[in-house]
C-alpha cells in the first residue's frame, strides 16, 4: 500500500517534502501535485523506476515523458535552446506548458524520443512541487497521472488512495482543477501545437489555427 502524506498546498511541510524526495532517491514511483493535475514521478537515472512508471500509465517508448524542472537553468541543462526557443519557453515558465526540445547529452538516451532525440520539459507553478524540486536538487521524470480506463487526469489524491496500484508514495495537497498541460513542439521552427491544455499559447506569443 502506498505511503500517504497530506501536505499543505501553499506552505508544504519541510519534513513531508523531504520524505517524498527521499522516496525518489530510493528508486520509488510517487504521485505528486502540479498546477494542472496530479502526476507520476521518478528519478531520471533510475531505469527500473522509469519502466514501472511507463507500465502504470500504459505508455510505450515513443511517448514523451517530461522532465519537470525547477527553473530555466535546469531546462537549459537538459534541452538545447536557441534564442527563438528560449524566448518562447521563458514566457511559459512557470506555467501549464510542456515543451518538446532537442535533448542535451545530460539526458539518457532511453529517455529521449527514439527517432527525434527530443525530450519534454516543463517548469510547474505549484508550491509543493517547487519545494520538492528544491529539496531533490534534480528534475523529476514525470507523466500526467491518468488512471487506466480514464480519459481525464486525476484531480485529487483521495481517488488515488482508493484506486491506484503500484505507486509507492502519494503526496496529497488537496483537489486540483484537472487539466493537461499545453504541449508545444519546439524541436525545429516553426513552433507546433501538439495538445491544447491549461496553458494559453497566446501567453507565449503564439497563435494556432
Amino acid at each position: 500500500m502506498a505511503q500517504f502524506l497530506q501536505v499543505h498546498p501553499t506552505h508544504p511541510q519541510a519534513r513531508l517534502v523531504r520524505l517524498a524526495a527521499n522516496a525518489l532517491r530510493d528508486h520509488q514511483v510517487i504521485a505528486y501535485p502540479t498546477d494542472s493535475s496530479y502526476a507520476l514521478g521518478c528519478g531520471i537515472d533510475d531505469a527500473q523506476a522509469v519502466k514501472r512508471l511507463r507500465a502504470l500509465r500504459g505508455l510505450d517508448e515513443n511517448h514523451h515523458l517530461t522532465l519537470v524542472c525547477r527553473d530555466l537553468a535546469d531546462v537549459g541543462r537538459f534541452a538545447r535552446l536557441d534564442n527563438w526557443q528560449f524566448r518562447i519557453v521563458r514566457q511559459g515558465a512557470p506555467g501549464a506548458f510542456t515543451f518538446l526540445l532537442p535533448a542535451t547529452r545530460e539526458v539518457p538516451r532511453r529517455l529521449q524520443h527514439p527517432r527525434r532525440s527530443t525530450v519534454g520539459v516543463r517548469v510547474p507553478d505549484h508550491e509543493v512541487v517547487r519545494a520538492l524540486l528544491a529539496e531533490l536538487d534534480a528534475p523529476i521524470l514525470s507523466s500526467t497521472l491518468i488512471l487506466p480506463g480514464d480519459t481525464e487526469p486525476v484531480s485529487d489524491a483521495g481517488t488515488l488512495r482508493e484506486r491506484a496500484r503500484g505507486i509507492d508514495l502519494i503526496l496529497d495537497a488537496g483537489a486540483i482543477a484537472p487539466t493537461s498541460t499545453t504541449v508545444i513542439d519546439l524541436a525545429e521552427p516553426p513552433a507546433k501545437l501538439v495538445r491544447r491544455g491549461g496553458g494559453d499559447p497566446a501567453k507565449l506569443g503564439l497563435t494556432f489555427d
